[in-house]
């Protein structure tokens, strides 16, 4: 058992370290706001790992992997989020080279509310219909039918969370160790980037069609 957790924890961590919509707000979060900050988002991606768990032993990533009008509902409900706050990123006109100027003058830096921070990364996560389809494929292969299966769940899901939570702090440490070397007058560039890729990101999922 313990060697299947091992290849379980193995395949959730490859799949988190590639870059997606929510390690990409870690990361930004961090360059904007610091990793304390920037950990209500992380938590925020938590939270949607466990409802996308929940929703697999529920049996719900089968409901849309059927139902073809219930996986659209949820794929352009996330398209329309994240081409959202990717058009939110690239009309910034770099607050973050303001707030690092007016810092080393010794002004207080404006800091995101911290729900916001979490509603922002749990959205982004739990409207991906994309997920659900994956944790739905993923979890029964690690389950074994024979034994209850309620632990088997809550071990997976803490193995899940924890690999994720880990990754996201990584990002958002590289988000606040990039800001460091970058001049104020390139922090735009940066922010319109990565509202570019959330764009990008939210077009790769209106591709996205249910597998029949």
């Amino acid at each position: 058992m313990e060697l299947l957790y091992l290849s379980f924890a193995l395949v959730v961590f490859v799949t988190a370290a590639t870059p997606g919509p929510t390690v990409l707000l870690a990361l930004t979060n961090g360059s904007r706001f610091g990793v304390p900050r920037a950990a209500f988002g992380m938590l925020g991606a938590a939270a949607s790992d466990l409802v996308l768990i929940s929703a697999a032993a529920l049996g719900l990533g089968a409901v849309l992997a059927a139902s073809a009008f219930w996986f659209n509902v949820v794929k352009w409900v996330g398209v329309g989020y994240l081409a959202w706050l990717g058009f939110q990123l690239l009309r910034a006109r770099g607050e973050l080279g303001v707030e690092l100027h007016g810092a080393a003058q010794g002004k207080p830096a404006t800091v995101a509310a911290p729900h916001a921070l979490f509603r922002k990364s749990f959205l982004v996560a739990v409207t991906n219909p994309k997920g659900y389809l994956f944790v739905a494929a993923l979890l029964p292969q690690f389950i074994d039918q024979a034994a209850p299966l309620a632990p088997q769940y809550v071990t997976l899901a803490i193995i899940f969370v924890c690999i994720d939570l880990l990754v996201m702090a990584t990002y958002a440490s590289v988000g606040v160790g990039i800001v460091k070397f970058l001049a104020p007058a390139r922090v735009m560039l940066l922010e319109r980037c990565c509202g570019g890729v959330l764009i990008a990101l939210a077009g790769i999922l209106a591709t996205t069609r249910r597998a029949t």
